[in-house]
């Protein structure tokens, strides 16, 4: 991809809907298509997460369910929706197994667990899937234990807290409901994580020794046109649009002391930092693995330059997967 393309570059071009509700892509980058996409000779290398084989690079869940995270182009969320139909993201999830991804990770809105159960069922689908609940982690529990009992009976392969709700309860001094939140999780003999957006989610399940088994943090540079400048950065989680990680440099010192698998995700800033970049980054500065948002056209691409960049990548934190 050319350094003047926008990692989202084609939903600026000239896309137009079909009748079934698919988008017929006009410029793409120089992306492959799915029908195109070839599963290339060698495999994508994987770390271990608990007993799971993980492969380095995971498909990410919120274009798939069409939480674009644009900015503020709101039509973008329509156009994704247009695009993502429920036989696209069957075929996405094709194309992601044929070039090695063997993980994918999503919370749950509504319908996109009977999408993935039908990838398993009628296509003979194998990818795995690190899912959160969505549900608040209140004083009894009773919602977020229903919701993640019915995620692992569904066929969820892990589970992790959500970041959006980590955030809030470590806000909110409640470490002791996020630790219910990880045992939850951990009854159910699933790999059991959390996630989040604010670095202080990590360091204090550090601090008071939260099982978790792994973690899924925000991670990017700022060396990008749309970056926050100084002073919008007044805490450890803002939301400046376009940014989710606010002190990269924190973080990967932060995460030298994990001795847990640590998936980085937001890793292109939704788009604003091209692939070789963002995984050259992060894999460097101590990333076990990322989870990368990506359409079908983008896959065979990505994996490429994931393949590319971790045959040579030089880092100071040992990969712990």
């Amino acid at each position: 991809m050319s350094a003047e393309m926008n990692r989202r570059a084609f939903l600026k071009g000239s896309l137009i809907a079909s009748a079934g509700g698919a988008l017929a892509m006009g410029a793409t980058g120089g992306r492959t298509s799915a029908e195109e996409a070839k599963p290339p000779a060698d495999t994508l290398p994987q770390g271990k997460i608990g007993t799971m084989a993980v492969s380095r690079i995971l498909l990410g869940g919120n274009l798939l369910t069409h939480f674009t995270h644009s900015r503020d182009l709101r039509y973008v969320y329509n156009l994704a929706a247009h695009y993502n139909t429920e036989e696209k993201i069957l075929q996405t999830l094709a194309v992601a197994e044929q070039h090695g991804i063997n993980t994918m990770s999503v919370h749950n809105p509504p319908g996109i667990v009977n999408i993935l159960k039908k990838h398993r069922k009628e296509r003979g689908g194998k990818i795995q899937w690190i899912i959160c609940p969505t549900a608040n982690a209140t004083a009894g529990m009773e919602d977020y234990i229903k919701q993640v009992g019915q995620l692992v009976d569904d066929g969820s392969d892990a589970i992790y807290v959500w970041g959006v709700r980590a955030d809030q309860l470590i806000a909110e001094g409640k470490i002791d409901l996020l630790a219910k939140a990880v045992e939850i999780a951990k009854a159910h003999g699933v790999p059991s994580g959390v996630g989040a957006h604010d670095l202080r989610v990590v360091l204090e399940c550090e601090k008071n020794k939260i099982p978790a088994d792994f973690y899924i943090k925000t991670f990017h540079h700022h060396n990008y046109p749309s970056a926050p400048r100084p002073e919008q950065v007044k805490g450890p989680y803002n939301e400046v649009p376009g940014y989710w990680c606010s002190d990269p440099k924190a973080t990967a010192e932060a995460m030298k002391n994990v001795q847990k698998p640590w998936i980085a995700f937001k890793v292109m800033a939704a788009g604003a930092i091209p692939p070789k970049d963002a995984f050259q980054y992060v894999f460097e500065n101590g990333a076990d693995h990322v989870l990368a948002g990506m359409f079908d056209f983008e896959i065979a691409e990505d994996v490429g330059i994931a393949k590319k960049v971790l045959a040579s990548v030089k880092r100071q934190r040992p990969w712990q997967s």
